[in-house]
């Protein structure tokens, strides 16, 4: 008898230090505050481009239109992850089994001005070794890979999403760090093969407390003790190449800093932090985008939207929509089309699979933002 109450006594202190160490590990936080106007464009400007029966994380558009997508790394999928829309259907681009040799969770996707596409495993949060695959669009062949010593991408860390500059070599890549909770902006030299993390811990790249939720749920794990706070999420490079913006899920503000000067390894971190500086309020968001204007087009995952953030700091919203579940990713392709992924990530993470399967279908969906110019002259 004895023996039963010392463990149930020892049960019952377990718990509690579990309970207390995932507060203090994790904290909590509150319910942001809804930035979407009456959009610029309704219903009949955002069309389906594809449907796919797994969440779709990562969208990207060549020049020439080509449709490249990932399905989200954090859904258990069974064979390839990285397709080609083409003729009515998903092809594995690459190959079926150059993905099962070389790829384990891809994450984000990028067209570089030299026809690659760049691929982010972040290889299980870290658990498998994460990578950097570049893919010749012409022939279908890798061009490059690079994995990422443990230093740089240690077990914990979420390698989400990159961006190329226009010369086609530094690469950018957000390590969210969901449960490791360090975020910092990798930066990959893919001529020397260097890699280094950058602005770890810096505030443009930290969670605030602020919980994402939509109409379905608030995101919360594990009887509630656990909010889903990512830290930096999205990256977008414009297209000149000197400002990358940085966007933390659960942050409120929007920043950039000057490319050069972050990919610069004779920066040393007080520099770097001083030249960071605040682009203007957003929404929590995933993906990012940047056009020539000087523009950035930021997800609204708690709203199914899409707003534009110009230069003078001003918000529109420029799409709203019941049909987008959880705005994942933006890529612009050719027409001045947009293109917006929709993972349903709400409905679907740590799901089980026959959640994510009566969630189906998952699409990409498109718009121009460029009617809304046109619309106001």
């Amino acid at each position: 008898m004895q023996f039963l109450v010392r463990l149930v006594i020892t049960l019952v202190v377990i718990v509690v230090l579990a309970v207390a160490g995932l507060r203090l590990w994790f904290g909590d936080g509150g319910t942001y505050k809804d930035l979407t106007t009456q959009p610029a464009i309704g219903e009949p400007g955002l069309e389906t481009v594809l449907e796919h029966g797994s969440p779709i994380g990562a969208v990207a558009v060549s020049a020439a239109g080509r449709i490249f997508f990932a399905t989200h790394p954090d859904i258990p999928v069974t064979g390839p992850r990285v397709f080609e829309w083409r003729d009515g259907e998903a092809r594995p681009f690459p190959a079926a089994a150059t993905q099962a040799n070389l790829l384990d969770t891809p994450a984000g996707l990028v067209v570089d001005r030299f026809e690659r596409l760049w691929i982010i495993d972040p290889a299980r949060h870290g658990l498998g070794r994460p990578r950097v695959v570049a893919v010749d669009l012409a022939s279908g062949l890798v061009t490059h890979e690079h994995v990422f010593p443990r230093e740089v991408a240690p077990r914990g860390s979420f390698l989400h999403d990159l961006e190329v500059d226009p010369a086609g070599r530094m690469v950018f890549i957000a390590d969210t760090s969901v449960w490791r909770k360090t975020p910092a902006v990798v930066v990959y030299d893919s001529l020397t093969r260097e890699s280094r993390r950058r602005l770890e811990g810096h505030t443009a790249v930290r969670a605030q407390d602020w919980v994402p939720g939509t109409k379905v749920r608030e995101l919360r794990y594990l009887a509630g003790l656990v909010p889903y706070k990512p830290g930096l999420h999205g990256l977008a490079l414009d297209p000149t190449g000197r400002w990358l913006y940085l966007a933390a899920m659960a942050n409120d503000t929007l920043y950039r800093v000057p490319a050069a000067t972050l990919a610069d390894p004779a920066v040393g971190d007080g520099e770097l932090a001083a030249a960071v500086e605040p682009a203007g309020v957003k929404p929590l968001s995933d993906g990012l985008v940047a056009d020539l204007a000087g523009n950035v087009f930021v997800t609204d995952v708690e709203h199914g939207a899409v707003l534009r953030l110009d230069p003078a700091g001003r918000l529109q919203t420029i799409v709203r929509s019941p049909r987008i579940r959880w705005a994942d990713s933006l890529s612009f392709g050719p027409g001045g089309w947009l293109y917006l992924s929709d993972s349903a990530l709400a409905e679907t993470l740590l799901q089980t699979p026959g959640t994510v399967d009566d969630r189906a279908p998952y699409r990409v969906l498109r718009f121009r933002p460029g009617a809304v110019a046109a619309q106001a002259q």
